[in-house]
């Protein structure tokens, strides 16, 4: 009983290493903890004085308090017994299947990440590619919007630059919660995004159960106040329209919704449009193939930063023209209960959302120039040009729609348009007269969709230029 143990240096070191750990744990980490919950509190209440809509307690919850809400809500354990009844499997693996979806889902927020370097991320990259133009005809009723509601921005998606230009733009009004696709779940990409306070959807998921997981987690984050963003028409527009709308996330909002107890939750719409959209070749290419799959080069994307970072150096990059958002007026879910007809919320909510939207676009100086010429059905002068931009311009301006033009000099602002589609060879001068390159027309029709949509379908076209 009294020999001598010998041991390992080593394990000895780690014994010792390991009671440290556990020391440090239970002794200095519950303070720790304590005291920086209580730096974030006070840091968050610094930010909520500036913001418009204060950001809600609900996103600083512990991601695993978030996780349990979701999973042992009645609604998601009814699911989970009715999948392992439907799939003949226990309820304990079913159940597990909904923690591992919730655990995907759920995000967790970073007041330091969004607002210490998204934010700012966003701001440097959106004004180092365009000139940005912010335009908010409704900015005194979404100032009068309640402050207790829940606020929903609705957007097209017009590129992948929306995140960054809408989280730049509406810093000031509140932390915005993004329902992001399966595109971002790849590392390190993935973990940035939910410090965010994104979540990821998998939009073509018919499993039951992980629809009742994610539309429980939307209800959750709109019961408790969170404002959100998202893109009803669930992708990237490929053909430079605003598409049709996807219910699945209205759907989830509209039914977890009680308009006689819950707080009112109002849609904002916004438009986004850009001078240039950086996927705008993938995107059309996956149109004219029919298929909605963008598949870019690793090599060939290497190649595209390594250039643009050269140019910069160089001093010999320019901005990519204009990129703008429009605010429409905001669109209250309780009133619209009221004068919906029944069993149809969904469809009118999203057809009337969709068309709010698209009825915001910005009128950008090259798209409008591409309208111009897309139209035309022969080759035309540049003073041609200039008088059929005019003739459009007031057309658009009598529909309403939202011009976000430089200034009145309409020669000039013609010459930059033409400069900027001639330097990417969508058109070519012949003699003195402009015209579409065939082969890049589809390219010319994704940035005249933008501006055409808004047009009634029985607006003449450019016959043929003036003699």
């Amino acid at each position: 009983m009294r020999e001598l143990v010998t041991l390992p240096v080593w394990v000895l070191v780690l014994v010792l290493l390991l009671a440290a750990i556990a020391a440090v744990d239970r002794i200095l980490g519950p303070s720790l903890r304590w005291f920086l919950r209580r730096r974030m509190e006070r840091a968050v209440a610094r930010l909520n004085k500036r913001l418009e809509r204060p950001i809600r307690p609900f996103i600083l919850l512990a991601r695993s308090d978030t996780i349990n809400r979701v999973i042992y809500s009645p609604e998601v354990m009814g699911a989970v017994q009715e999948f392992a009844r439907d799939e003949g499997m226990p309820e304990e693996v079913a159940f597990e299947r909904a923690r591992k979806y919730a655990r995907e889902i759920v995000p967790w927020f970073s007041t330091a990440a969004y607002f210490g370097f998204a934010t700012r991320a966003a701001k440097l990259l959106s004004r180092s590619l365009y000139n940005v133009r912010l335009e908010a005809h409704e900015e005194d009723a979404i100032r009068q919007v309640d402050s207790n509601a829940t606020v929903v921005f609705v957007m097209n998606h017009r590129s992948n630059m929306d995140y960054v230009l809408v989280t730049y733009l509406a810093a000031k009004r509140s932390a915005l919660s993004y329902a992001v696709g399966e595109w971002a779940r790849v590392w390190p990409l993935r973990s940035f995004v939910q410090s965010l306070g994104g979540y990821f959807i998998r939009r073509k998921s018919s499993d039951p159960l992980y629809r009742r997981v994610l539309a429980r987690y939307v209800q959750l984050s709109t019961a408790n106040g969170v404002t959100q963003a998202v893109f009803p028409e669930g992708g990237l527009s490929l053909d430079g329209r605003v598409g049709q709308p996807k219910l699945g996330l209205l759907s989830y909002v509209i039914s977890g919704f009680d308009p006689e107890q819950d707080r009112d939750v109002v849609f904002i719409p916004v438009g986004l449009n850009y001078d240039r959209v950086l996927e705008d070749k993938v995107l059309t290419t996956a149109l004219t193939n029919g298929q909605r799959r963008f598949r870019v080069a690793i090599r060939k994307a290497i190649w595209v930063v390594l250039r643009h970072l050269w140019r910069r150096v160089t001093g010999r990059f320019q901005r990519y023209g204009y990129a703008a958002v429009s605010f429409g007026a905001p669109i209250s879910l309780r009133a619209l209960l009221k004068r919906a007809r029944s069993g149809s919320v969904a469809k009118d909510l999203g057809t009337e959302l969709i068309a709010a939207v698209r009825e915001i676009v910005p009128v950008l100086p090259v798209p409008l120039m591409a309208a111009v010429l897309g139209q035309a059905d022969c080759p035309m002068t540049f003073d041609e040009l200039v008088e059929e931009n005019r003739v459009l311009r007031q057309r658009l301006v009598a529909k309403g729609a939202h011009l976000h033009l430089p200034g009145e000099d309409l020669v000039q602002e013609s010459r930059q348009a033409i400069l900027a589609l001639d330097s990417r060879g969508l058109i070519t001068e012949q003699d003195g007269r402009y015209v579409a390159v065939a082969a890049e027309k589809p390219l010319l029709d994704y940035y005249a969709a933008s501006i055409l949509q808004l047009l009634p379908s029985n607006t003449p076209k450019i016959a043929h230029a003036k003699t």
